[in-house]
C-alpha cells in the first residue's frame, strides 16, 4: 500500500523558532494536513484535527527576551519550549502513522488520551494475521478462526505473548489440534494444544523415562531428549486415542484442568519450560 505524499515547502520546521506569525500559522496547516488524511467527522472536524486541538488548547507561553540577571531561568524558559516542539512532532507522526494504516487496524483506535499519546486497542481475534508462515508451522489462521474451525478456545502462554502464528489440524474421528508457534532466535517455539485428557496409563510404555515436574495446580512430564513421543489421551466420551509425535528437542508434555493436554517444544531450559507452562490462559486475560 503506498503512504501518501505531501509537498513540504520548507517554510516551516518544528523545533525551530520562526516568530509568532510562524506559530499563528502551524495550527492551520495541521488542520489541513489532517483534512487530507482523514475524512470529517459528526462535527465537522477529522479525526487529526480532535487531536491537534487537544494538543494546541494547552498555551504555550511566548520566549521573553534573555537578560543577563537571570540566565538559568532563561535556559530553563527555552528547555521547556523544546520540549514543547518535541511532544508536538511526536504527536503529529502518531496521527500520520495511524491514519494510513488499513481499515480494520483503524477501526481498532478506540481513544487518544493525553499530550500527543495515543492508546491502540486489538481484537485478540485478528492476532495473528491470517498467511503468515512460521518454519514447522504452516500457514497461520487468526485466533478467532483456529477457535471457530476447532471448536475449543486456544490457550496462550503470557511469558510467550500473542504467537506468530496458530495453525488448526484435522485429526481422525473429528479431532482437532491448535498449533501456537513463536519465532525465537532463528528456531521455532511450538505449543500443540488438544482438547483432551492425558491418559497417564501410557506411562508404562514409554522407553524414555520422563522427569516428573510440579507446575503448581498439576503436574508435567519433561522429555530432555528428542525421540519418537507417542502418548495417550481420553476424549469427553471416556475413548481412548493416540498421538505420536517425533520430537525435535526438549519437550514437557502436562495437562491443564483435567480438559486439555499441551504439549511445548523447542524451550531448551526445564525451568523456562515450567514458566511457559505456568503462564497458560485464555488470550482475553492478556490484554
Amino acid at each position: 500500500m503506498s503512504e501518501p505524499r505531501h509537498e513540504d515547502d520548507g517554510s516551516r520546521r518544528p523545533g525551530k523558532e520562526h516568530g509568532p506569525r510562524a506559530d499563528h500559522g502551524l495550527p492551520a496547516e495541521l488542520r489541513a494536513l489532517g483534512r487530507s488524511l482523514d475524512g470529517l467527522g459528526p462535527g465537522g472536524e477529522s479525526m487529526a484535527e480532535r487531536v491537534l486541538a487537544q494538543i494546541l488548547a494547552e498555551s504555550v507561553p511566548a520566549p521573553v527576551a534573555e537578560t543577563t540577571a537571570d540566565p538559568v531561568r532563561m535556559r530553563r524558559v527555552r528547555r521547556w519550549i523544546r520540549r514543547r516542539w518535541r511532544m508536538l512532532t511526536a504527536g503529529l507522526c502518531g496521527v500520520l502513522t495511524v491514519l494510513v494504516l488499513t481499515p480494520p487496524v483503524r477501526a481498532a483506535v478506540t481513544e487518544w488520551f493525553g499530550f500527543g499519546g495515543v492508546e491502540v486497542r486489538y481484537d485478540p481475534s485478528a492476532l495473528p494475521s491470517s498467511g503468515v508462515h512460521v518454519p514447522g508451522c504452516g500457514t497461520s489462521l487468526s485466533l478467532g478462526e483456529a477457535r471457530r474451525d476447532a471448536g475449543f478456545e486456544p490457550l496462550v502462554p503470557g511469558e510467550l505473548g500473542m504467537p506468530d502464528a496458530v495453525t488448526v489440524t484435522r485429526e481422525p474421528k473429528s479431532r482437532f489440534l491448535i498449533t501456537l508457534c513463536w519465532r525465537d532466535d532463528g528456531h521455532t517455539i511450538r505449543l500443540d494444544e488438544y482438547p483432551a485428557q492425558l491418559d497417564i496409563g501410557y506411562m508404562k510404555s514409554v522407553r524414555v523415562q520422563p522427569h516428573w515436574v510440579d507446575l503448581g495446580r498439576g503436574t508435567g512430564l519433561w522429555f530432555a531428549q528428542p525421540h519418537l513421543l507417542s502418548f495417550w489421551m481420553l476424549d469427553g466420551d471416556g475413548d481412548r486415542w493416540t498421538r505420536s509425535e517425533r520430537t525435535a528437542g526438549p519437550t514437557l508434555l502436562w495437562t491443564r484442568r483435567q480438559e486439555m493436554t499441551l504439549r511445548l517444544e523447542g524451550v531448551g531450559s526445564r525451568e523456562r519450560a515450567m514458566e511457559i507452562a505456568r503462564s497458560v490462559r485464555k488470550p482475553d486475560s492478556l490484554r
